[in-house]
């Protein structure tokens, strides 16, 4: 028997109709290079639509990807429903990938036309020929850069949008229907691409909005510094313009004071990044008034629970993790405490927030012996690969023979990422299968290592990788950050970790560096620091006694 209810297809141009029609006074707030500019969603739908008309100018096919090089700023977040709303694939460039992986996901996409902000246009420009497809690259003037070159296949934005009509009906009839596309940030081989549908992100963005995730409402005011040009701004601009909340967009500078004072002087109510934001804005809370925030939202890595604890005795909020990947849209699990664990000791609540948290509503997790797909019980012991599934995980990539190995055969994406699931439900990453250290046939978590080391008052950050070792196979070598003005032993940070992990995770070396080098979207990059030291290592290991 069939259900009698109207088959209304997932459509982003309902989240669009709703913010226009319901909420067209709430604002939109972007700092640029200049100062603060204001909009309102009733002009920014405005603008949206005049957009979608200017695709149409450029001749960009109905179905052509729009390629975009910019900030989080209002005149992207156009772009975010424009390209999609009128039947286009939006394609978020990453501006900090290397310039040939730009080159490659630009032609491998086949993007038809890029917008750029002018003060990236220097970086982008000089690859312009390298682009195979794209026929236009339009400028966005937010207030700084060098001048823009003379050419004819630039455009102005501002010009292109005033020669443009509205579109005045936005019709989406395919709920599959692409929506969006955006490049993985891996550390081996090119970027992969993964495609989006316009049902994944409604969904997405109304998983987002319950409750027992990050709880969006209209009443809201959201600061997104996870970059717009990576992961979909972890659903945050989809689902702030669904729920009417306003927003505050941070522009090119992503520095500790411009976000903790775009925090203080918007009254935010959710701000999400990196652990790297956090760890900088930590400095800058001292006699601020951020009584209005009451969500920090933090992913991309493991969160350092001495951070999270640190937030919760400063702001009294401590860090709400979630975990995720370009491939879950990205948020699939978060770190919400049960209401039947809420009256535990407070060091066991902060375990609990520590972890990667619990699956979100409608997306499945499971753990597995790594090459055999055999599933592992949440017992709390068990360590196999993270597999998620859900109606916003990807099925595949876009136009890659990689796609078979990256999915069981049932459907389930292999994460990569190994994990340990309590019999409550909450997910542990103790690695990245690459990462994961394996000295004397048993293993060591880079990550718990990592965070007790972080959790020493003199380190700033940390991070730990695998080197050979001619007894163990492998043994564990921490890089070390100090905060600034402290000092720290190698023997003292031992004796601080003697006490917190087992005796033979100890790491025999300690290298003090002056900054852990970062992945594109602010991730610790142990492959540097792996082609730094590990290289050195493996040669000590080999040399004759």
């Amino acid at each position: 028997m069939k259900g009698l209810m109207q088959p209304a297809p997932l459509a982003l141009t309902q989240a669009f109709e709703r913010a226009e029609r319901l909420y067209p006074g709430k604002p939109v707030v972007t700092a640029t290079p200049g100062g603060i500019e204001r909009t309102t969603y009733g002009e920014w739908a405005q603008r949206t639509r005049r957009l979608a008309g200017a695709l149409d100018v450029l001749g960009v096919s109905a179905d052509g990807r729009v390629g975009t090089f910019g900030w989080n700023t209002a005149r992207h977040l156009e772009l975010y429903f424009a390209a999609p709303c009128s039947g286009r694939v939006l394609h978020t460039l990453n501006i900090r990938l290397f310039a040939e992986q730009v080159t490659y996901i630009a032609n491998h996409a086949e993007d038809e036309v890029v917008f750029v902000d002018r003060s990236l246009v220097g970086q982008l420009w000089p690859l312009v020929d390298t682009f195979t497809t794209v026929r236009h690259v339009v400028v966005m003037d937010d207030g700084s850069g060098d001048p823009v070159p003379d050419d004819p296949r630039i455009v102005d934005y501002e010009e292109l949008l005033a020669g443009a009509e509205p579109v005045a009906g936005f019709t989406v009839s395919d709920e599959d229907r692409a929506a969006a596309m955006c490049y993985t940030s891996g550390t081996t081989g090119n970027p992969k691409g993964v495609v989006y549908t316009h049902r994944s992100m409604t969904l997405h963005a109304i998983g987002t909005m319950l409750a027992d995730t990050f709880a969006i409402s209209e009443a809201d005011t959201i600061l997104p510094v996870v970059p717009m040009f990576h992961a979909n701004a972890w659903g945050l601009a989809h689902a702030a313009v669904m729920a009417g909340a306003s927003l505050v967009l941070p522009g090119p500078d992503l520095s500790p004071g411009a976000i903790a004072g775009l925090m203080e002087a918007e009254r935010v109510t959710l701000a999400a990044g990196v652990p790297t934001i956090w760890m900088g804005v930590l400095d800058e809370l001292d006699g601020r008034d951020l009584s209005a925030l009451t969500r920090i939202v933090c992913g991309g890595s493991a969160v350092p629970r001495a951070l999270s604890e640190a937030y919760r005795e400063r702001l009294g909020n401590p860090i709400l993790q979630a975990w995720g990947m370009t491939e879950t849209s990205p948020i699939g699990t978060v770190a919400r405490v049960k209401s039947t664990l809420a009256d535990r000791p407070q060091d066991e609540l902060a375990g609990l927030r520590a972890t990667a948290g619990l699956p979100a509503p409608l997306v499945r997790c499971r753990i597995v012996e790594p090459g055999a797909d055999a599933e592992l019980p949440w017992d709390g012991e068990a360590q196999g690969e993270l597999q998620a599934t859900g109606p916003w995980v990807a099925a595949g990539y876009y136009d890659d023979e990689r796609s078979p190995a990256s999915f069981t055969e049932d459907g389930w994406l292999r994460t990569g990422d190994v994990a340990v699931i309590s019999p409550e439900g909450y997910v542990r990453l103790v690695d990245r299968t690459k990462d994961v250290i394996k000295s004397g046939g048993e293993w060591i978590s880079s990550v718990e290592l990592e965070n007790e080391i972080m959790g020493h008052p003199a380190v700033a950050e940390a991070a730990v990788i695998a080197v050979p070792d001619e007894k163990w196979g492998e043994r564990p070598l921490a890089c070390v950050v100090l905060a600034p003005g402290a000092s720290l032993t190698a023997d003292e940070l031992r004796e601080h970790l003697a006490a917190r992990v087992a005796r033979w995770w100890l790491p025999e070396r300690v290298e003090f560096i002056d900054e852990v080098p970062k992945t594109s979207v602010g991730k610790f990059s142990k492959k540097d620091l792996r082609a730094r030291f590990a290289a050195e290592a493996e040669a000590v290991a080999e040399a004759p006694q």
